[in-house]
């Protein structure tokens, strides 16, 4: 396989990269979400709203987040076999805490 550098690349090397790839598109995926309920934090703080906070949602929110980023971390220091078995829970993971912050972004 040759890159554009113009050498042959080891499968190993694209792998590699196409791994470091996908755990830092999906570490920016979870900062962005971070900061969107930092935002959301910030903004009821402003009205006095407080909704987040009175229902505990920014907890659940900030722990689902936690949860997330520990599994990406497993699967960044996994070995190869179960780096394939690791990415598909930590893309449940991922998309559970989308889909619980942006259902509670609508209710706000």
């Amino acid at each position: 396989m040759r890159n554009s550098g113009g050498y042959i690349a080891h499968e190993g090397v694209t792998a590699m990269r196409n791994r470091d790839a996908y755990i830092a598109k999906m570490r920016l995926q979870l900062d962005e979400l971070n900061t969107a309920i930092d935002e959301l934090e910030s903004r009821e703080h402003e009205s006095g709203v407080g909704e987040m906070s009175k229902e505990g949602v920014s907890k659940l929110l900030r722990s689902q987040s936690q949860l997330t980023m520990d599994k990406l971390e497993e699967l960044s220091a996994a070995n190869e076999d179960l780096w394939k078995h690791l990415i598909a829970d930590t893309e449940k993971m991922r998309d559970t805490f989308a889909n619980s912050f942006y259902y509670f972004k609508s209710r706000l």
